[in-house]
């Protein structure tokens, strides 16, 4: 076993990973985040995308959930794109610059998370 997988509840002889929250170290959006989550007694896994850099694989799971409001064209990684990338794929802007995703994106079991407001709070420290 996974030291940081938990037991299926729906009885079937799997494990799923815990939490995950994807962000980076720097975000205080993040930081927020992770402290909630953590006092709410969740087990949360950090990945840092600077630091431990997303597969195709992850990019492509969250592109799919989340379609282009992934990408935060307010931040200053974006802004500063040249014109090539401010019109690629999602998927393109995240390997290029994984900063340029909004943060925090949450992965709990099947379910997905985009951003930190009350609603997701409300969900996840429930």
């Amino acid at each position: 076993m996974h030291r940081n997988a938990t037991p299926r509840t729906d009885g079937q002889n799997r494990w799923d990973p815990d939490m995950i929250l994807y962000g980076i170290s720097t975000c205080d959006t993040c930081k927020k985040a992770l402290k909630s989550l953590q006092a709410a007694g969740r087990e949360v896994t950090f990945r840092d995308v600077r630091a431990a850099p997303l597969s195709d694989e992850e990019v492509t799971a969250m592109v799919y959930e989340f379609g282009d409001r992934l990408i935060n064209r307010q931040s200053t990684t974006y802004r500063a794109f040249n014109d090539f990338l401010k019109v690629s794929e999602p998927e393109a802007q995240i390997l290029a610059q994984p900063s340029v995703m909004k943060r925090p994106v949450i992965q709990d079991g099947a379910t997905w998370y985009l951003g930190w407001d009350t609603e997701t709070e409300a969900r996840l420290t429930a």
